[in-house]
């Protein structure tokens, strides 16, 4: 997607988030103006999309405190680099926030695991929720039968290419560009024609980084492994982890045999995003279309076109990490701020004005059937072509914390040289 297509892209969102507010006509919730004093509540965000710039968020919180006087909600803004650790010690200090925006492997499959959550089952009973997509509604749901998350948006991320340094090296053969997908044999033949290119030029360009300082998109590289030779991550029930099989230990292997493809220790995503960014690289396994927009912002300097990608594979179609994100209430005991805290929920969630804004500022898909919302956004449009793509979401499996940690840790052995069929056997065996 052209540059060009990217500000387009970053003007009609701030159209979007800047559109009227005001109560909502036809919002059923709970009346808190019975109280007489104001419910102070506290919202923490990863930044999924705009939901991590401070802007984008207060417009929406604008409408929310107009609607209901009674409850002001304010705002912390997470990382992914440290965002879990600071959730772990507010657990521990006993300070975490009323409200949560993250997806279902933390709300779910960690701190819902670990009884921290407030059950949202009486929210699913509306029949917005009954409209929500059953493969969206299965992952919120625990094994317990309670639900911790209410799904906002989805996704299904991919990794982009520097579309002109490809076309330099004269590897744009090697990628089919209506499809934006390629095989294994293509992407090993486009990291030796981009090698060749950065001999060429005396340039000290990688054809790619994979990262493995801690979990930060770690969707990436989990992706880029299972698809290379159909390896997966679990089985197909969710009950065990797949790591060690002989397909994901070939992929291993390729990755660190391929001259051009790093495995670095040392490099967190956001480490990998900043150098593909600064055409240091030439691909990135870290992305989707809100990094797209996202980065536009934060390297004004970005002046080639970044052209998105499915991971490469030697199966009929690959099979992208699927994500989805939505609101959940941690349990603080405090009944009066867990009502408000649901009162929230239910207005971003269950009518289309507040829904549509909150969809739009993650940059990603709603959970639900609806028109289509980015019908006039050209990079929009282009990123909608991966999500046939999206593959199983299995990020809701026992000890699902554990897996992402060693998953990261185990990276980190095989850049440092371990041997791969070693370093694969630490992964938890959930009962």
């Amino acid at each position: 997607m052209k540059k060009g297509y990217r500000l387009i892209s970053i003007l009609l969102l701030a159209v979007l988030l800047s559109a009227c507010g005001g109560k909502t006509p036809g919002l059923e919730l709970e009346d808190e103006s019975s109280s007489t004093e104001t419910i102070e509540l506290t919202l923490w965000t990863f930044p999924i999309g705009n939901w991590g710039n401070p802007t984008a968020v207060a417009s929406m919180l604008n409408d929310f405190h107009k609607a209901y006087p009674g409850i002001h909600v304010s705002v912390e803004y997470l990382n992914y680099d440290n965002g879990d650790e600071k959730i772990n010690q507010a657990a521990a200090d006993g300070t975490l926030p009323d409200l949560i925006m993250e997806g279902p492997e933390r709300l779910v499959a960690n701190w819902g695991e670990k009884g921290w959550m407030v059950d949202l089952s009486d929210l699913w009973e509306s029949d917005i929720a009954d409209e929500i997509y059953d493969n969206i509604r299965e992952a919120c749901h625990h094994k317990n039968g309670e639900y911790y998350v209410f799904p906002i948006c989805m996704s299904a991320h991919c990794m982009a290419i520097n579309y002109d340094m490809f076309k330099e090296a004269g590897a744009l053969r090697y990628i089919d560009e209506e499809t934006h997908t390629w095989t294994t044999e293509d992407f090993i033949n486009a990291v030796q024609a981009l090698n060749a290119y950065a001999e060429a030029q005396e340039q000290n360009i990688s054809a790619g980084i994979v990262y493995c300082k801690n979990q930060s998109g770690d969707q990436g590289t989990r992706a880029l492994v299972n698809n290379l030779y159909g390896g997966t991550f679990t089985d197909t029930t969710h009950t065990y982890y797949t790591v060690d099989s002989e397909e994901n230990i070939k992929a291993l292997q390729l990755l660190y045999d391929l001259e051009g493809i790093i495995i670095e220790p040392s490099f967190s995503s956001g480490d990998a995003i900043d150098l593909f960014c600064r055409k240091e690289t030439a691909m990135c396994f870290c992305w989707n279309g809100s990094l797209e927009v996202q980065q536009t912002i934060n390297h004004p300097e970005l002046d080639f076109e970044v052209f998105p990608m499915a991971f490469p594979t030697n199966q009929d179609t690959p099979r992208l990490q699927g994500g989805i994100w939505g609101l959940g209430a941690f349990d603080t005991g405090d009944q009066e701020r867990i009502t408000a805290a649901k009162t929230f929920i239910r207005y971003m969630t269950e009518n289309d004005v507040p829904y549509t804004r909150a969809v739009r500022a993650s940059s990603y898909w709603p959970v639900r059937d609806m028109d289509n919302l980015y019908e006039n956004d050209r990079l929009m449009t282009e990123y909608s072509i991966f999500m046939p793509y999206m593959g199983d979401y299995y990020q809701i499996t026992p000890e699902w914390s554990e897996a992402r940690t060693a998953w990261w840790q185990m990276l980190a052995k095989i850049g440092d040289g371990d041997d791969i069929s070693d370093a694969v056997k630490d992964f938890p065996s959930p009962e």
